[in-house]
């Protein structure tokens, strides 16, 4: 076969470069034709379980509060950016289609609360400026011949020529969704530096969390597989949240990032929306070998100071109440951190903190048990989890690292080596946190790659 232009990986990225690279292709008045090659059955996969099935696509931001979450290759996502604005990528939406909404914390969705809605936007649009869409193709090889072409390999034994070349197949978190390392592997042939490659936007896992198992073969220092099974604590943990909390990293006990907003326990470790925000030094720092805690403010708002003297008022308030009389100090605990905490997370708080009740032996058979109120206030304030290790790409939202910013250039997303090969999406050494940054920055990057490869012909 010989197309024009190839894109290999039907993800955000690749629909996106191919829309891009038809859409200019018909305002030029250029026959060359564009062909987008998905080694899935489907395109979108990785689309399909976005925002938990909901998509949130891209955050209402301007630059200079978007790049604030862009936590490497910010200088790189930059042109991208201005050529496919928040609002420009919702005008697309919107014209092919697909109305959306934006909710709290700027953040975009279909109004559908579909992500299938999205893949169907992006495919229709490709298809309706004459992109011709390969699935269940996977390509084995790429090769830059002598003449400038390139030339694609698959796996059925078929080939492809192409004059221009964009390789948008993704990084390696969700493998099951086609994301496998081969566009990585494929740039580094090509002499491209690759930046260190580590899951990002992940659960952490703290200690005692998960048993040991042997079922599961560690592909990074300190990963835990997120099937791996839980422990006692982490049963007790699994399942609740926390809203609005105070999250702060220390890395070698030195605090290093501090967060706020909500916190998960899942089967995986600590998620949520400020759990993954620290993730990514978190788990760069583990994998370099260093030390990792995590601490928990339950009260922010409050300080020490206040939060112990309503401790011992609510703990009077209990020890008074009529109810509490033939009660022991034990279940009377229990009532006063009700008032305090999530019902679920008393038994694992309790098992965390055993510092809040103390066993007086006062003879063979005489003990009483006292309750540390100021320890309960201090453990609300600073629940630390020692970090242990981290689900890898079998779960990791992004995969940070990717082609290094010096071999690419930004305005066009060119490979600076190999003329005529564009990067877009996660190969890039791009990654941001989680609010739709990362959703749009695909887009952004797959548009310019498409545009430009198109241009490029001229």
């Amino acid at each position: 076969m010989q197309t024009d232009i190839l894109i290999i990986g039907a993800g955000a990225s690749g629909l996106m470069a191919a829309y891009g690279a038809a859409d200019t292709l018909l305002e030029m008045g250029s026959s060359h034709q564009v062909c987008l090659v998905e080694k899935m059955p489907k395109a979108g996969r990785k689309i399909m379980i976005t925002g938990k099935g909901r998509c949130n696509f891209s955050n209402f931001k301007d630059w200079n509060a978007f790049s604030a979450h862009v936590r490497s290759g910010s200088n790189l996502l930059k042109p991208a950016f201005f050529n496919l604005t928040p609002q420009k990528l919702q005008d697309f939406f919107e014209s092919n289609g697909m109305p959306t909404v934006v909710e709290r914390g700027d953040r975009a969705f279909p109004e559908s609360r579909h992500a299938g809605d999205v893949v169907d936007c992006l495919l229709r649009a490709c298809l309706g400026k004459g992109v011709k869409f390969l699935a269940e193709c996977p390509v084995c090889g790429i090769e830059h011949l002598e003449d400038g072409r390139f030339l694609a390999r698959f796996e059925n034994g078929e080939q492809i020529f192409c004059s221009r070349l964009i390789l948008a197949t993704g990084g390696l978190s969700y493998p099951g969704s086609g994301s496998s390392g081969d566009g990585l592997r494929w740039a580094r042939d090509c002499g491209h530096k690759t930046g260190q490659l580590f899951p990002s936007l992940t659960a952490l896992v703290p200690k005692g969390y998960k048993l040991e198992s042997d079922s599961f073969k560690p592909e990074l220092p300190c990963h835990i597989h997120r099937q791996s099974p839980l422990s006692e604590l982490g049963s007790k943990l699994c399942g609740t949240s926390l809203k609005n909390v105070g999250v702060q990293l220390y890395v070698q006990d030195t605090p290093v990032q501090e967060e706020f907003g909500d916190i998960d326990f899942t089967d995986g470790g600590i998620e949520g929306p400020a759990g993954f925000s620290v993730s990514r030094k978190a788990v760069k720092a583990l994998v370099n070998g260093s030390k990792v805690k995590l601490v928990l403010d339950l009260k922010q708002p409050v300080s020490l100071t206040e939060l112990t003297q309503r401790v011992k008022e609510l703990w009077s308030e209990v020890d008074k109440d009529p109810r509490s009389r033939n009660l022991k100090e034990k279940e009377k605990c229990r009532i006063l951190l009700g008032k305090l905490l999530p019902w679920e997370l008393i038994p694992a708080f309790v098992a965390c903190n055993p510092g809040i009740m103390t066993l007086e032996r006062r003879s063979r058979t005489d003990t009483k048990l006292w309750i540390n109120l100021p320890s309960i206030a201090k453990a609300l304030k600073c629940w630390s989890f020692d970090i242990e290790g981290f689900v890898a790409w079998e779960r990791a939202v992004v995969t940070a690292g990717g082609v290094s910013a010096s071999d690419v250039v930004a305005k066009t997303l060119e490979s600076r080596l190999v003329k005529g090969l564009h990067f877009c999406g996660e190969m890039l050494d791009i990654d941001c946190d989680t609010g739709g940054y990362n959703l749009h920055s695909a887009f952004a990057t797959g548009l310019l790659a498409g545009q430009s490869a198109a241009k490029s012909l001229q």
